[in-house]
C-alpha cells in the first residue's frame, strides 16, 4: 500500500490541503470554508493519510498554488503527480489538460478528439469532474462548446473557474480571485 502524506496551507482563498506519496502529488483540497472543513474534506477523499511537514518538491508545488491563488500567473506543470491509481481514460485527459499552458483554454470536444473520438467529450468532462488535482490539472483550463465555461467542481463552482482563467489572462473581463476581499485588502494587493 501507498504511504499518502497531508499538509494543510493557507492561501489568498483561505486554507487549502495537499496529498503527496512518493510518486508525486495525489490531491489537492481548495479551501472549504474553513482549515477544519479542509482537512476533513481531504481525509474523506484520502482515508488513512498522515500529516506531515512537506518534503522541498511538495513544498515547491505549495509555493504555486498559493501564488496562483495571490493572483500571479503560475504554470504548475513541473509538478510531478500520482496519477497511478487513477483509471487509464482519466490520466490521458489529466495529461492532454495538463499540456494547456496558462492562458489558454481548450474544449471538452478538442480533449475528446486529441484522444482519437470527439463523441468522447461527456466522457472528458466526467473525468475532469473528479479531478483529485485541481489546479495542478488545471481542469479549469477546459470549456464547453462555444466558449462557454461548463462545470467546475472546486469550492466556488463556474466562479472560481472564471477566476482563475481571469488570473490566467484567458477571461480577462471576468471577475478576478480578490473580488470577496475587503478594499483594504485589495489596496495592499496593487502595492
Amino acid at each position: 500500500m501507498t504511504t499518502r502524506n497531508f499538509s494543510i496551507f493557507d492561501t489568498a482563498l483561505g486554507a487549502c490541503g495537499i496529498v503527496w506519496t512518493e510518486r508525486g502529488i495525489a490531491g489537492v483540497q481548495v479551501h472549504d470554508g474553513s482549515e477544519h472543513a479542509t482537512r476533513a474534506g481531504l481525509l474523506r477523499r484520502f482515508p488513512g493519510a498522515q500529516e506531515a511537514p512537506p518534503p522541498v518538491d511538495v513544498q515547491r508545488a505549495i509555493d504555486g498554488i498559493v501564488a496562483l491563488l495571490r493572483g500571479e500567473q503560475r504554470d504548475l506543470n513541473d509538478v510531478s503527480i500520482d496519477a497511478e491509481d487513477l483509471p487509464a481514460f482519466n490520466r490521458k485527459v489529466y495529461d492532454i489538460t495538463r499540456a494547456i499552458p496558462p492562458g489558454a483554454t481548450l474544449t471538452y470536444g478538442e480533449i475528446a478528439e486529441r484522444l482519437g473520438d470527439k463523441l468522447l467529450a461527456r466522457d472528458v468532462g466526467q473525468a475532469l469532474g473528479q479531478n483529485p488535482i485541481p489546479l495542478i490539472v488545471p481542469c479549469h483550463r477546459v470549456l464547453a462548446a462555444s466558449g462557454k465555461t461548463g462545470g467546475f467542481s472546486a469550492p466556488g463552482g463556474v466562479a472560481s473557474k472564471l477566476r482563475l482563467l481571469t488570473i490566467e489572462g484567458a477571461q480577462p473581463n471576468g471577475p478576478t480571485l480578490f473580488d470577496h476581499l475587503p478594499l483594504v485588502a485589495k489596496r495592499r494587493r496593487r502595492s
